[in-house]
């Protein structure tokens, strides 16, 4: 069979990607010389990360892209990351008795950090049992995959650039990708400028509540892991009990970040131009603040009436107004786009509360920010579509378009989304009786409702699930086999579903 992809092409920029990844290693190898610890395990992993992007480097010259090429690109470069990212976790997990010490854990973990998924299997989380430098690499792996290892590439690869269109529109979380100006190279930087922007604000913030007395803990250290993880929709934490181990007042700055998070981007260019009505008057955007209100507002209910009570970490909230809505609000923010933090272990409350939150899992964010999950605009359309078909049912005459705002959406994008979200639904499911049956191999004790969160939560990019996967436990009980199905859950659903698909296909490959 005579292939039809120069797969040279895309694995020898893969290598300069990965190349360029040792730099972001000096941020915890920095770490590792103020705490002393660790400083050997980052400079090998800065000299094993080089050596393997330049052996990549040199299996082709050609950096001109087909869209095939684009397409093999993207979806190699989130796995070659991913297995580079393992190197700093296999080191210093070598010779103890570190659970990162074994290589299925170790991917699943990096895997997890840049897809900004947040599952981990690193059991005990504790600066005894691991160094403030590889607890901030981990920080740092969702921080670099929540904007876009390949936007981030775009911006600054002049290489990368020529193709930047095709490699962002496979990259890009949503069905369409809102070009800002005319260089691609000049919107891959905008958008990074933001991220950045908004990430050195929300650092700033938390360690201003430091100094004034208001969170003791929150010191610069936590400060900056946490601005790491909270703008790309990560929720890793360096504290095993989350945002649960800080003050209320960390935990109501930390809500409106995660809903900048889970914002399309592009709109908060509009209001750099002064376009702010385009801010405001975006459907996506209102129906995702609407989503998240109203969805607190059931949970809210549900809180402070004790129908679905905090029992742990996050006191009672029967009765006290500004616990539950706090609880209510930070858990239904955090999930509906797929950040992961937590306030209460969620995984002890009673099934309606936990049903809610099931819902939330489902949305995802804004197409166009770093949330996880199906997308509110997909879902928008969805509807629209569903309520024509109700529509011609009664009127087979009509035509009727469907519109988002003043916008009609033509007839091959709305295929498009009907059929990610068929695919996504029925990923979903395969892999959720896959997790059931292999927990029941190893005789796992697990319910539907902490399968299917399992599933869901690696799937849709969420983290934490229910049970034993709830926000302070871990998936570290799994059996390999499932660890490695999640593993392949997160990638595809970072690269959103066909990038990562279409590989499997023989007329992919095929001439």
């Amino acid at each position: 069979m005579e292939l039809r992809v120069e797969w040279r092409q895309s694995v020898a920029l893969t290598g300069t990607i990965i190349k360029y990844l040792a730099a972001a290693m000096v941020v915890p190898l920095a770490v590792a010389v103020v705490y002393g610890d660790d400083v050997g395990v980052f400079l090998a992993s800065i000299a094993i990360t080089v050596a393997v992007g330049l052996s990549l480097e040199r299996l082709s010259d050609d950096t001109d892209l087909h869209p095939r090429e684009a397409l093999l690109l993207v979806a190699l470069s989130w796995v070659g990351v991913a297995l580079v990212g393992t190197v700093p976790y296999l080191l210093a997990g070598y010779g103890t008795a570190s659970t990162l010490a074994n290589p299925v854990n170790a991917l699943f973990e990096s895997m997890s950090g840049f897809t900004t998924t947040g599952a981990t299997v690193m059991g005990e989380i504790s600066f005894e049992r691991h160094s403030h430098a590889l607890l901030m690499w981990r920080q740092l792996t969702q921080w670099l995959g929540g904007m876009g290892i390949i936007v981030l590439m775009v911006a600054i690869l002049p290489e990368l650039a020529v193709n930047g269109a095709q490699l962002i529109s496979s990259e890009a979380p949503g069905p369409e990708l809102q070009k800002l100006t005319p260089q691609i190279a000049e919107t891959a930087r905008i958008l990074w400028l933001f991220y950045l922007g908004f990430t050195v604000l929300y650092v700033v913030l938390l360690y201003g509540l430091h100094l004034a007395g208001l969170a003791p803990n929150m010191d610069f250290y936590n400060a900056v892991a946490h601005g790491f993880t909270t703008l790309p929709t990560g929720g890793f934490s360096p504290e095993a009990d989350s945002i649960a181990a800080f003050s209320p007042a960390v935990q109501w700055v930390v809500i409106p970040f995660m809903l900048i998070a889970g914002t399309n981007f592009a709109l908060f260019y509009f209001v750099y131009r002064d376009d702010v009505r385009e801010f405001f008057e975006n459907r996506e955007f209102q129906a995702y603040v609407g989503a998240s209100a109203g969805l607190t507002v059931v949970l809210w209910g549900l809180l402070f009436t004790g129908s679905a009570p905090a029992l742990d970490l996050g006191g009672v909230t029967e009765g006290v107004t500004e616990n539950a809505l706090r609880q209510a609000a930070f858990q239904i923010v955090s999930l509906l786009n797929s950040t992961g933090y937590a306030t209460s272990d969620f995984a002890q409350w009673d099934t309606t509360g936990q049903v809610v939150l099931l819902f939330a899992m489902f949305i995802g964010g804004s197409a166009g920010s770093t949330g996880g999950g199906v997308k509110v605009v997909r879902w928008l359309i969805v509807l629209k579509a569903a309520r024509r078909e109700l529509f011609t049912a009664a009127h087979p005459e009509a035509v009727r378009p469907i519109r988002l705002g003043d916008s009609v959406i033509d007839e091959d994008t709305i295929r498009g989304i009907l059929g990610f979200t068929f695919m996504y639904l029925l990923i979903f499911g395969v892999a959720t009786v896959l997790i059931a049956l292999d927990a029941g191999r190893v005789g796992m004790e697990l319910t539907t409702l902490d399968v299917i969160s399992a599933s869901i939560a690696t799937l849709g990019n969420i983290g934490p699930g229910f049970g034993p996967l709830g926000p302070f436990g871990s998936y570290l009980d799994f059996p390999a086999t499932s660890k490695l199905l999640m593993i392949f859950l997160m990638w595809i659903g970072r690269l959103e579903i066909i990038p990562g698909l279409v590989l499997l296909t023989g007329a992919f490959w095929k001439r």
